[in-house]
């Protein structure tokens, strides 16, 4: 199997900074150990760990829908084959203006009245860093760039030997949660942060009145934590690791990071600045 340290796809907050811890706490794991990630993302997690430990399970919680884009990365490489000509005039990372900017929306515009269309990795193609969009009409308002890549995208032997599934992030916990030896993968968005390109918590978080992961569905999270073993990722931005202090200190049920091993990485770009945090509570 080919060994992937980026997700074949883009995808926002893959946990390509980890590669190397993950694949050590997969190690350390028992034989026949099962790894079950509940917030699935890009699979990069799941693929880490099957790759380090293919004796074991891996348990894949697609709800992001993204073996769907890997399932039509065919398709998206032929668009961006027809886009490469049309842009060709422009300077690399410069922005697309008129006709050009024309011609790029009828090209995107026959793909989308033909098909399927991988709206995110259409957007790390043609919108500037960070910038997502869900449909055409959101896609015909944006400004363009010339971010179009000269080669295709590859996801060959991705997922091989995971298992995907997609559903509610607790009811997959529920079904996992008295398996002996079981390790439990958790990456839900950052408290308080946009949530707008995330599917994987149900239609509650992401319908019209709520587009953010609140404190609420932290908590809800927490609850996966106690008595297991588990990786959790969190960032600087997020508090919940002072949360969960303080409801130690304040009587409750004790604090689930209580022990973890902490890793630690910077991140840093355009219009990126923060630290990306990995808890491994999995001996």
């Amino acid at each position: 199997m080919k060994k992937y340290v980026n997700a074949p796809l883009p995808f926002q907050g893959q946990k390509r900074r980890f590669v190397k811890q993950l694949e050590e706490m997969a190690m350390q794991q028992k034989k026949g150990a099962v790894f079950v990630d509940l917030f699935g993302g890009s699979g990069l997690v799941s693929h880490t760990i099957k790759q380090a430990r293919p004796d074991c399970r891996v348990v894949y919680n697609d709800f992001d829908h993204y073996s769907k884009r890997l399932e039509h990365i065919g398709r998206t490489n032929e668009m961006l084959r027809a886009l490469r000509p049309i842009v060709a005039t422009i300077p690399p990372k410069s922005r697309i203006d008129e006709p050009v900017r024309s011609q790029v929306i009828a090209e995107v515009e026959r793909w989308h009245k033909s098909g399927f269309v991988d709206w995110f990795s259409l957007s790390s193609n043609l919108l500037f860093t960070m910038n997502y969009v869900h449909s055409f009409e959101e896609f015909r308002k944006e400004t363009f760039y010339n971010r179009v890549r000269k080669d295709d995208y590859n996801a060959d032997g991705y997922l091989e030997g995971v298992e995907v599934v997609s559903m509610d992030y607790r009811r997959l916990f529920e079904q996992y949660r008295l398996v002996p030896d079981v390790v439990f993968i958790l990456d839900p968005p950052y408290l308080s942060t946009d949530c707008g390109t995330y599917t994987c918590c149900g239609p509650r978080l992401y319908g019209a009145n709520s587009d953010y992961w609140r404190l609420s569905d932290y908590l809800d999270v927490l609850k996966c934590m106690h008595g297991t073993k588990f990786v959790y990722f969190t960032s600087r931005k997020s508090t919940i690791v002072e949360l969960a202090e303080w409801i130690a200190k304040n009587d409750f049920h004790g604090n689930p990071f209580e022990g973890a091993k902490v890793y630690r990485q910077h991140v840093s770009g355009v219009v990126l600045n923060y630290e990306d945090m990995m808890l491994v509570k999995a001996a």
